[in-house]
């Protein structure tokens, strides 16, 4: 898996680099068949303080990319919900690709004599 780790307006801390990989260990331990992951941190220049801090994240699977981005107050917060919102989505694609393929009730009493 690469992980690239990037910041917009402001430097990526080791300690903000360290949270990022304890958050991203709940994705990979429920999918992990992940390619590539890059995450972006930027502090953007709003006038108004909520929503100033934002996290995206672009998570690249065999087949599919998923993209999340998300914005708070606080930066760890921000990390935290973008982390719930990219479990969720992935969740949901590992269930998409595994075999659903079930015999429905009619053919199944079809089948039988």
């Amino acid at each position: 898996m690469n992980l690239t780790i990037s910041g917009h307006h402001l430097e990526v801390t080791p300690a903000l680099r360290e949270y990022v990989l304890t958050k991203l260990e709940r994705v990979t331990r429920h999918f992990d068949q992940v390619v590539d992951v890059t995450v972006l941190l930027t502090v953007e220049k709003l006038k108004e303080k909520e929503r100033r801090q934002r996290a995206e994240v672009t998570l690249h699977v065999k087949g599919r990319d998923i993209f999340v981005e998300q914005a708070a107050e606080d930066l760890y917060s921000a990390i935290d919900q973008l982390m719930d919102k990219l479990d969720r989505q992935v969740v949901r694609h590992k269930d998409r690709l595994q075999d659903h393929h079930h015999i429905s009730p009619k053919r199944l009493e079809a089948s039988t004599p």
